[in-house]
Protein backbone atom coordinates (compact mmCIF):
# COMPACT_ATOMS: atom_id res chain seq x y z
CA UNK A 1 0.00 0.00 0.00
CA UNK A 2 1.28 3.64 -0.85
CA UNK A 3 0.05 6.34 0.62
CA UNK A 4 0.91 10.20 0.19
CA UNK A 5 0.12 12.28 2.94
CA UNK A 6 1.17 15.37 4.91
CA UNK A 7 1.63 14.78 8.55
CA UNK A 8 2.47 18.06 9.53
CA UNK A 9 -0.11 17.64 12.88
CA UNK A 10 -0.17 14.83 14.98
CA UNK A 11 -4.16 14.35 13.80
CA UNK A 12 -3.13 13.63 10.28
CA UNK A 13 -0.37 10.95 11.36
CA UNK A 14 -3.44 9.35 12.85
CA UNK A 15 -5.28 9.23 9.67
CA UNK A 16 -2.05 7.89 7.97
CA UNK A 17 -1.99 4.87 10.91
CA UNK A 18 -5.83 4.26 10.45
CA UNK A 19 -5.95 4.06 6.84
CA UNK A 20 -2.52 1.71 6.69
CA UNK A 21 -4.67 -0.22 9.47
CA UNK A 22 -7.83 -0.83 7.35
CA UNK A 23 -5.35 -2.06 4.75
CA UNK A 24 -4.49 -4.47 6.64
CA UNK A 25 -0.58 -3.47 6.53
CA UNK A 26 1.42 -5.33 9.18
CA UNK A 27 4.55 -3.61 7.92
CA UNK A 28 5.11 -0.35 7.28
CA UNK A 29 8.01 2.42 5.50
CA UNK A 30 8.22 6.00 6.26
CA UNK A 31 9.24 8.17 3.29
CA UNK A 32 11.01 11.56 4.29
CA UNK A 33 10.43 14.54 2.33
CA UNK A 34 12.55 17.28 2.04
CA UNK A 35 11.38 19.52 5.53
CA UNK A 36 9.00 17.16 6.69
CA UNK A 37 7.36 17.30 9.75
CA UNK A 38 9.85 14.44 11.81
CA UNK A 39 8.39 14.91 14.88
CA UNK A 40 4.73 13.21 13.61
CA UNK A 41 5.98 11.49 10.91
CA UNK A 42 7.84 9.12 14.07
CA UNK A 43 4.51 9.39 16.01
CA UNK A 44 3.29 7.46 13.57
CA UNK A 45 6.01 4.25 14.10
CA UNK A 46 4.79 4.33 17.92
CA UNK A 47 1.28 4.19 17.45
CA UNK A 48 1.74 1.56 14.44
CA UNK A 49 2.77 -0.99 16.95
CA UNK A 50 4.30 -3.10 14.03
CA UNK A 51 8.11 -3.32 11.99
CA UNK A 52 8.67 0.31 10.69
CA UNK A 53 11.40 1.60 8.70
CA UNK A 54 12.36 4.97 7.84
CA UNK A 55 13.93 6.05 4.68
CA UNK A 56 14.38 9.49 2.95
CA UNK A 57 14.75 11.20 -0.02
CA UNK A 58 18.33 12.22 -1.80
CA UNK A 59 18.63 15.25 -4.13
CA UNK A 60 17.88 14.40 -7.78
CA UNK A 61 19.70 16.54 -9.50
CA UNK A 62 22.56 19.24 -9.23
CA UNK A 63 20.85 21.27 -12.12
CA UNK A 64 19.04 23.83 -8.78
CA UNK A 65 20.59 23.10 -5.53
CA UNK A 66 19.42 26.50 -4.02
CA UNK A 67 15.96 26.96 -4.84
CA UNK A 68 15.05 23.32 -5.58
CA UNK A 69 16.53 21.32 -3.32
CA UNK A 70 14.70 17.95 -2.61
CA UNK A 71 17.14 15.89 0.00
CA UNK A 72 15.50 15.13 3.52
CA UNK A 73 19.07 13.94 5.03
CA UNK A 74 18.91 16.91 8.01
CA UNK A 75 15.36 15.45 8.44
CA UNK A 76 16.28 12.19 8.66
CA UNK A 77 19.21 13.19 11.20
CA UNK A 78 15.85 14.66 13.11
CA UNK A 79 13.53 11.51 12.79
CA UNK A 80 16.04 9.02 14.05
CA UNK A 81 16.96 11.79 17.53
CA UNK A 82 13.06 11.83 17.86
CA UNK A 83 12.69 7.72 17.73
CA UNK A 84 15.42 7.86 20.15
CA UNK A 85 13.56 10.03 22.46
CA UNK A 86 10.45 8.34 22.31
CA UNK A 87 11.99 4.98 22.44
CA UNK A 88 10.33 3.92 19.44
CA UNK A 89 12.25 0.90 17.94
CA UNK A 90 12.05 1.45 14.19
CA UNK A 91 14.83 0.25 11.45
CA UNK A 92 16.97 2.77 9.84
CA UNK A 93 18.90 0.70 6.96
CA UNK A 94 22.90 1.68 6.88
CA UNK A 95 23.03 4.67 4.46
CA UNK A 96 18.87 5.77 4.44
CA UNK A 97 18.79 8.57 1.89
CA UNK A 98 18.64 7.95 -1.40
CA UNK A 99 16.93 8.43 -4.74
CA UNK A 100 13.48 6.48 -5.65
CA UNK A 101 15.70 2.97 -6.97
CA UNK A 102 17.67 3.41 -3.38
CA UNK A 103 14.92 3.76 -1.57
CA UNK A 104 13.02 0.88 -3.13
CA UNK A 105 16.31 -1.68 -2.37
CA UNK A 106 16.15 -0.38 0.85
CA UNK A 107 12.70 -1.11 1.59
CA UNK A 108 13.28 -4.76 -0.04
CA UNK A 109 15.80 -5.32 2.25
CA UNK A 110 13.26 -4.78 4.79
CA UNK A 111 11.24 -7.26 4.26
CA UNK A 112 12.82 -10.44 5.73
CA UNK A 113 12.87 -8.37 9.25
CA UNK A 114 9.86 -7.17 9.18
CA UNK A 115 8.39 -11.22 8.18
CA UNK A 116 11.06 -11.93 11.65
CA UNK A 117 9.41 -9.35 13.70
CA UNK A 118 5.48 -9.94 12.95
CA UNK A 119 6.40 -13.79 13.08
CA UNK A 120 7.78 -13.10 16.55
CA UNK A 121 5.00 -11.42 17.22
CA UNK A 122 2.72 -14.11 16.70
CA UNK A 123 4.89 -16.90 17.87
CA UNK A 124 4.09 -19.43 21.03
CA UNK A 125 7.24 -21.85 21.56
CA UNK A 126 5.93 -25.57 22.89
CA UNK A 127 8.53 -27.60 24.92
CA UNK A 128 8.33 -30.86 26.42
CA UNK A 129 11.47 -31.07 28.69
CA UNK A 130 12.80 -31.07 31.23
CA UNK A 131 15.50 -28.91 29.73
CA UNK A 132 19.12 -30.81 30.15
CA UNK A 133 21.16 -29.95 32.79
CA UNK A 134 24.33 -30.54 31.55
CA UNK A 135 23.62 -28.18 28.24
CA UNK A 136 23.89 -24.74 29.51
CA UNK A 137 22.69 -23.17 26.31
CA UNK A 138 19.23 -24.92 26.92
CA UNK A 139 19.03 -23.57 30.05
CA UNK A 140 19.18 -19.69 29.40
CA UNK A 141 16.30 -17.82 30.97
CA UNK A 142 13.07 -17.44 29.41
CA UNK A 143 13.17 -14.14 30.05
CA UNK A 144 14.46 -12.75 26.69
CA UNK A 145 11.58 -14.66 24.82
CA UNK A 146 9.00 -12.20 26.37
CA UNK A 147 11.14 -9.32 25.47
CA UNK A 148 10.66 -10.32 22.24
CA UNK A 149 6.81 -10.99 22.45
CA UNK A 150 7.26 -14.33 22.07
CA UNK A 151 5.26 -17.08 24.08
CA UNK A 152 6.46 -20.06 25.75
CA UNK A 153 4.75 -23.22 26.91
CA UNK A 154 6.53 -25.71 28.57
CA UNK A 155 5.65 -29.20 29.44
CA UNK A 156 6.81 -32.48 30.90
CA UNK A 157 7.79 -35.45 28.82
CA UNK A 158 5.11 -37.22 31.50
CA UNK A 159 2.74 -35.06 29.57
CA UNK A 160 3.87 -36.11 26.10
CA UNK A 161 3.72 -39.74 26.73
CA UNK A 162 0.28 -39.59 28.21
CA UNK A 163 -0.79 -37.47 25.05
CA UNK A 164 0.91 -40.36 23.04
CA UNK A 165 -0.98 -42.85 24.39
CA UNK A 166 -4.32 -41.33 23.85
CA UNK A 167 -4.11 -41.16 20.38
CA UNK A 168 -3.19 -45.28 20.34
CA UNK A 169 -5.61 -46.46 17.48
CA UNK A 170 -6.36 -42.65 16.35
CA UNK A 171 -8.15 -43.45 13.09
CA UNK A 172 -6.21 -40.67 11.16
CA UNK A 173 -2.66 -43.02 11.63
CA UNK A 174 -3.41 -45.02 8.47
CA UNK A 175 -3.68 -42.02 6.41
CA UNK A 176 -0.38 -40.59 8.32
CA UNK A 177 1.34 -43.81 7.28
CA UNK A 178 0.59 -43.77 3.63
CA UNK A 179 1.98 -40.35 3.67
CA UNK A 180 5.29 -41.17 5.00
CA UNK A 181 5.68 -44.61 2.62
CA UNK A 182 5.22 -42.22 -0.30
CA UNK A 183 7.22 -39.46 1.17
CA UNK A 184 10.08 -42.33 2.41
CA UNK A 185 9.70 -44.53 -1.27
CA UNK A 186 12.71 -46.65 -1.16
CA UNK A 187 14.34 -45.16 1.82
CA UNK A 188 11.39 -46.90 3.97
CA UNK A 189 13.71 -49.71 5.70
CA UNK A 190 11.64 -50.55 8.54
CA UNK A 191 7.55 -50.51 7.68
CA UNK A 192 6.42 -51.87 11.00
CA UNK A 193 7.77 -48.34 12.70
CA UNK A 194 5.60 -45.96 10.64
CA UNK A 195 2.55 -46.25 12.95
CA UNK A 196 4.02 -45.20 15.79
CA UNK A 197 5.77 -42.08 14.30
CA UNK A 198 2.47 -41.29 12.34
CA UNK A 199 0.70 -41.58 15.98
CA UNK A 200 3.47 -39.08 17.39
CA UNK A 201 2.68 -36.91 14.82
CA UNK A 202 -0.62 -36.24 15.53
CA UNK A 203 0.12 -36.36 19.02
CA UNK A 204 2.00 -32.96 18.12
CA UNK A 205 -0.17 -31.83 15.62
CA UNK A 206 -2.70 -32.01 17.75
CA UNK A 207 -1.00 -30.77 20.85
CA UNK A 208 0.24 -27.58 18.79
CA UNK A 209 -3.83 -27.16 17.67
CA UNK A 210 -5.01 -27.47 20.85
CA UNK A 211 -2.53 -25.17 23.03
CA UNK A 212 -1.04 -22.11 20.31
CA UNK A 213 -3.76 -19.99 21.49
CA UNK A 214 -4.35 -16.45 20.20
CA UNK A 215 -0.82 -17.18 18.09
CA UNK A 216 -0.43 -17.92 14.66
CA UNK A 217 2.55 -19.97 14.53
CA UNK A 218 4.37 -22.49 16.61
CA UNK A 219 8.00 -23.80 17.13
CA UNK A 220 9.26 -26.64 19.53
CA UNK A 221 11.22 -27.57 21.87
CA UNK A 222 11.36 -31.55 22.58
CA UNK A 223 13.10 -33.87 24.50
CA UNK A 224 14.70 -36.99 22.70
CA UNK A 225 16.97 -39.03 24.45
CA UNK A 226 17.86 -41.07 26.43
CA UNK A 227 14.57 -42.27 28.07
CA UNK A 228 12.39 -41.06 25.24
CA UNK A 229 13.63 -44.30 22.45
CA UNK A 230 12.92 -46.81 25.32
CA UNK A 231 9.60 -45.48 26.10
CA UNK A 232 8.36 -44.24 23.11
CA UNK A 233 10.25 -47.25 21.17
CA UNK A 234 11.35 -44.77 18.27
CA UNK A 235 13.38 -41.55 17.90
CA UNK A 236 11.40 -38.60 16.34
CA UNK A 237 14.09 -37.42 13.83
CA UNK A 238 11.69 -37.96 11.20
CA UNK A 239 8.67 -36.76 12.36
CA UNK A 240 10.71 -33.61 13.45
CA UNK A 241 11.80 -33.02 10.07
CA UNK A 242 8.28 -33.50 8.68
CA UNK A 243 6.98 -30.64 11.13
CA UNK A 244 9.79 -28.26 9.83
CA UNK A 245 9.37 -28.59 6.57
CA UNK A 246 5.67 -27.45 7.01
CA UNK A 247 7.09 -24.24 9.14
CA UNK A 248 6.73 -25.73 12.32
CA UNK A 249 10.93 -25.98 13.60
CA UNK A 250 11.54 -28.26 16.07
CA UNK A 251 14.65 -28.75 18.11
CA UNK A 252 15.84 -31.17 20.19
CA UNK A 253 16.78 -31.66 23.83
CA UNK A 254 14.36 -28.64 24.83
CA UNK A 255 16.91 -26.39 23.20
CA UNK A 256 14.38 -23.19 23.34
CA UNK A 257 16.66 -20.56 21.75
CA UNK A 258 17.43 -23.23 19.50
CA UNK A 259 13.61 -23.56 18.14
CA UNK A 260 14.05 -19.37 18.05
CA UNK A 261 16.98 -19.39 16.00
CA UNK A 262 15.53 -21.91 13.62
CA UNK A 263 11.80 -20.32 13.26
CA UNK A 264 13.52 -16.68 12.48
CA UNK A 265 15.91 -18.34 10.04
CA UNK A 266 12.94 -19.26 8.36
CA UNK A 267 10.88 -16.13 8.87
CA UNK A 268 13.73 -14.60 6.70
CA UNK A 269 14.77 -17.22 4.06
CA UNK A 270 11.05 -18.74 3.59
CA UNK A 271 12.60 -21.97 3.98
CA UNK A 272 12.78 -24.77 6.30
CA UNK A 273 15.67 -24.40 8.43
CA UNK A 274 17.38 -26.90 10.98
CA UNK A 275 20.78 -26.57 13.14
CA UNK A 276 23.62 -28.70 12.87
CA UNK A 277 25.22 -29.72 16.19
CA UNK A 278 29.15 -29.17 14.46
CA UNK A 279 31.09 -31.06 17.48
CA UNK A 280 34.20 -32.22 15.65
CA UNK A 281 37.56 -30.60 14.29
CA UNK A 282 39.42 -30.80 11.25
CA UNK A 283 42.09 -33.42 11.93
CA UNK A 284 45.41 -31.93 10.44
CA UNK A 285 45.99 -34.52 8.67
CA UNK A 286 43.02 -34.17 6.58
CA UNK A 287 43.48 -30.89 6.38
CA UNK A 288 47.12 -30.85 5.02
CA UNK A 289 45.91 -33.78 2.60
CA UNK A 290 42.00 -32.67 1.80
CA UNK A 291 41.95 -28.72 2.21
CA UNK A 292 44.83 -26.82 2.19
CA UNK A 293 45.22 -25.15 -0.60
CA UNK A 294 42.28 -26.48 -2.59
CA UNK A 295 39.16 -24.27 -3.78
CA UNK A 296 36.66 -24.73 -2.58
CA UNK A 297 33.24 -26.30 -4.17
CA UNK A 298 30.86 -24.58 -1.24
CA UNK A 299 31.02 -21.32 -2.84
CA UNK A 300 31.49 -21.74 -6.76
CA UNK A 301 27.79 -23.55 -6.77
CA UNK A 302 24.25 -23.29 -4.80
CA UNK A 303 23.76 -26.24 -5.47
CA UNK A 304 25.88 -27.76 -2.47
CA UNK A 305 24.08 -25.56 0.19
CA UNK A 306 21.24 -26.34 -1.01
CA UNK A 307 21.84 -29.92 -0.87
CA UNK A 308 22.65 -30.07 2.64
CA UNK A 309 19.66 -27.79 3.99
CA UNK A 310 17.43 -30.16 2.39
CA UNK A 311 19.26 -33.17 3.62
CA UNK A 312 19.20 -31.88 7.37
CA UNK A 313 15.93 -30.33 7.30
CA UNK A 314 14.01 -32.84 5.37
CA UNK A 315 15.45 -36.28 5.66
CA UNK A 316 12.00 -37.55 4.60
CA UNK A 317 14.06 -39.32 1.36
CA UNK A 318 16.32 -41.44 3.61
CA UNK A 319 16.34 -44.19 5.23
CA UNK A 320 18.51 -42.62 8.18
CA UNK A 321 15.83 -41.74 10.18
CA UNK A 322 13.86 -44.78 10.13
CA UNK A 323 16.55 -47.03 10.77
CA UNK A 324 17.95 -45.56 13.89
CA UNK A 325 14.12 -46.49 15.39
CA UNK A 326 13.78 -49.09 17.54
Amino acid sequence: MARKASTSAPSASLRVRSDVQKAGCNALCVYLGNFGPEISETMIADWFQGPTMFCAAAEETQKDLIDGRGDAYCGMLNASQALSLRKTRAYIPEEPVGDAAQCAEMIHEFLPIARAIVGLQNLKIISFGPRPNNFLACNAPIRALYDLDVEIEENSELDLLEAFQKHQGDPRIDDVVKDMAAELGTGNKIPSVLPKLAQYELTLTDWIEGHKGSRQFVAMANKCWPAFQTMFGFVPCYVNSRLTGRGIPVACEVDIYGALSEYIGTCISQDAVTLLDINNTVPTDMYEESIKGKKSSWASTAVTPLLLRSATARCASSALWPALCL
